[in-house]
């Protein structure tokens, strides 16, 4: 059975609007691993487990060095939950995973679809990862949950590149439409209603609630591959709610791979 890495990624250099985004790992961990909780996750495993491993912050300088960095993670046979950072993170995880995994179907949960071709003159930008992953060819399935921003330009991407948008304002979770392969979790934490989340630099009101997203994923039914919980802004979370919400999704996620292969 294959390792997992915890591992994170400290980077916003991508962010259009507000940073903060690369403190955030450190955060995460803090919370996850607080001795005001415990490691038991929902469906009875506990992350206190010698499959995972924590690697801390991976050595991030600039963009091009996150593919390298999880590439060297993959290559130890373990799969990867990367604390970001912003969402421009997703497309080099991804292109690193293409050499190792055939078929990858990702589920990625937003308030936006993150499908401009550019922002700003930034291809790279934190508001294109699944432009560049889709026209790369680096997953066959892309499946996005809780968008409330679409515009036209958007909306014209997604049928270009024939994602599966499920927009919040017709959220059945009864019946999404859930990848079932080689399952990677993409998850920014704006895609929650800020009430749940406020520590993120993209407030977006009308979005999904924590036992709403706790429930997808435990809905997976393929096995996950690999995830990344991404624009937490410590910044922005004076209390700390959104990072104790973002340790409390990534304890779920561990223990869903602990239990998929």
């Amino acid at each position: 059975m294959s390792n997992i890495a915890l591992a994170g990624i400290p980077y916003d250099r991508k962010s259009s609007f507000m940073r903060g985004a690369s403190i955030a790992p450190g955060k995460i961990r803090e919370y996850l691993y607080s001795n005001t909780g415990n490691l038991f996750a929902e469906n009875g495993l506990t992350i206190e487990n010698e499959r995972i491993r924590n690697y801390g912050d991976l050595p991030v300088n600039d963009y091009n060095d996150i593919a390298p960095s999880i590439q060297t993670l993959l290559e130890k046979s373990e799969r990867v939950l990367s604390l970001g950072g912003d969402h421009s993170i997703t497309y080099p995880v991804i292109k690193a995973y293409k050499g190792y995994y055939d078929n990858i179907e990702i589920l990625h949960i937003d308030a936006h679809a993150d499908l401009y071709d550019e922002l700003y003159g930034d291809r790279y930008s934190h508001a294109c990862p699944f432009a560049r992953i889709m026209e790369d060819n680096l997953a066959t399935r892309l499946v996005q949950v809780g968008i409330r921003t679409l515009n036209d330009h958007q909306r014209e991407q997604s049928k270009k590149f024939r994602t599966e948008i499920v927009e919040m304002k017709d959220l059945n979770l009864n019946k999404l439409p859930l990848p079932e392969k080689a399952v990677y979790l993409s998850i920014d934490l704006d895609g929650i209603d800020p009430a749940y989340a406020p520590g993120v630099s993209h407030h977006e009101p009308g979005g999904l609630s924590s036992r709403d997203v706790i429930n997808i994923i435990n809905m997976i039914k393929g096995p996950i591959i690999g995830a990344d919980i991404v624009e937490l802004n410590p910044v922005r979370d004076s209390q700390g709610i959104t990072a104790a919400l973002a340790a409390k999704l990534a304890k779920e996620i561990l223990a869903r791979m602990l239990e998929s292969e």
